[in-house]
């Protein structure tokens, strides 16, 4: 009997690493990631429109931007954005806000994105 309860492994062993309710910055970006502008089809990381990511506790906030003042597309990108980074383990709430300084240019994007659109 005491060999079974020796090698039987304790309840919270098997819980994963996850359950701390801590997401990593990362974590948020992969998420974000997942988030694409329905016109050119990238993620708005690489778009440069993720100006800010703060993770405090369970609450995830972000700062973010559009390419202009009249995107159509913009209540979309802040919807998804708050819906994928609230589908990670451990987030509770989060804030999206959209900032207008510094002003989105091309040049915020990731280099090979840049290229790839022929800037």
């Amino acid at each position: 009997m005491s060999d079974e309860s020796a090698t039987a492994p304790a309840p919270t062993e098997a819980l994963p690493p996850a359950t701390s309710g801590v997401v990593s910055e990362d974590q948020v970006k992969l998420a974000l990631r997942r988030v694409k502008d329905p016109d050119l089809q990238l993620n708005i990381l690489d778009l440069g429109l993720v100006y800010a990511i703060a993770v405090d506790g369970t609450t995830v906030k972000i700062d973010m931007t559009l390419t202009s003042p009249a995107c159509p597309s913009g209540p979309e990108l802040m919807t998804n954005a708050e819906t994928e980074i609230k589908k990670l383990p451990g987030v509770e709430k989060v804030d999206v806000n959209l900032v207008w300084m510094p002003f989105w240019t091309p040049e915020k994007m990731e280099p090979r994105v840049r290229a790839y659109l022929g800037f």
